[in-house]
């Protein structure tokens, strides 16, 4: 007889347990949303700015002249960050990417000294690059401006595709979040009709009905949230150590509206169902909870 209570109590710990779970596991997915969104605009910025081109210099530049120019486009609003290679390094690079030393079977080095662009995000567009073209090609040590015209319009596009398909994802998930919360409240509840019914033929009123199952609505979506936040918090550690330029512990403001708005939602969500699981069951007459 005093393994039959236990059982019980286990039972519904369980159940508890098991809503918490689910619950938190959706709130997950809706923070890592949250997270792609309030960061697309870094994310965007980071891939723009690692789009770069090669300002290749005439041979006999000097350089103090490469020195200088370099100092000029690093004074310039469209760059982000310069890199001189001098055509020994160059040569160098190129060795190892073959393997095999080029320079003794040509007897000399065909390569040029040049400065590595990388752009401002705002500038990395085709139409801001042509522009940047023409003002280099200006300046006499400059021979050529290379880089590729098509992976600048692929990377473009790609970037205005993702994000239109992060909204639509990201509207797509908090409904799916929304309903599989409100599955897991109604299946609970449920299993708690007939007690429903018993309070309303001992005269309980609705409201005093509700309190205990808003109430405990009201904690699970708390620990979900908590839980969910854990694992956002985990995610974003190792997004750092990839990504420290997109996403990291310094921005804690941005982590804080996350974090605050996942126990929002997991509150007001849980909240929210719980009113109307039983309500519902409220409204029933007896002979309806067989069915």
């Amino acid at each position: 007889m005093k393994k039959e209570p236990q059982s019980i109590k286990w039972r519904l710990r369980s159940s508890s347990l098991s809503s918490i779970i689910s619950n938190s596991l959706v709130l997950f997915l809706l923070g890592i949303l949250l997270l792609l969104l309030f960061n697309a605009k870094r994310l965007s910025d980071f891939v723009k700015e690692n789009i770069g081109f090669s300002v290749i210099l005439h041979d006999d530049v000097r350089e103090v002249e490469a020195g200088f120019l370099r100092k000029t486009l690093d004074a310039s609003p469209y760059v982000r960050s310069t890199e001189y290679i001098s055509k020994e390094e160059a040569a160098t690079e190129l060795k190892e990417q073959l393997g095999e030393d080029f320079i003794g079977f040509l007897g000399y080095n065909p390569l040029s000294s040049s400065i590595e662009v990388r752009l401002r995000a705002e500038y990395a567009n085709p139409d801001s690059i042509k522009k940047i073209e023409d003002e280099l090609m200006a300046f006499r040590p400059v021979k050529e401006v290379f880089y590729q015209k098509s992976l600048v319009n692929l990377v473009n596009d790609n970037v205005r595709k993702i994000s239109a398909i992060i909204l639509l994802f990201g509207a797509l998930l908090f409904f799916i979040a929304f309903v599989l919360i409100n599955n897991t409240i109604r299946i609970s509840v449920y299993s708690k009709r007939f007690i429903i019914n018993t309070m309303k033929l001992v005269g309980a009123t609705w409201g005093f009905i509700r309190k205990p199952f808003l109430a405990k609505g009201i904690t699970h979506g708390f620990y979900a949230s908590l839980l969910a936040i854990l694992l956002l918090v985990s995610v974003v550690y190792l997004a750092e150590q990839e990504f420290y330029e997109v996403i990291n512990f310094g921005q804690v403001e941005l982590l804080a509206a996350i974090f605050g708005l996942v126990i929002v939602a997991g509150i007001i969500v849980n909240l929210l169902s719980t009113y109307f699981a039983v309500n519902k069951y409220l409204r029933l007459k007896a002979d309806d909870l067989y069915y």
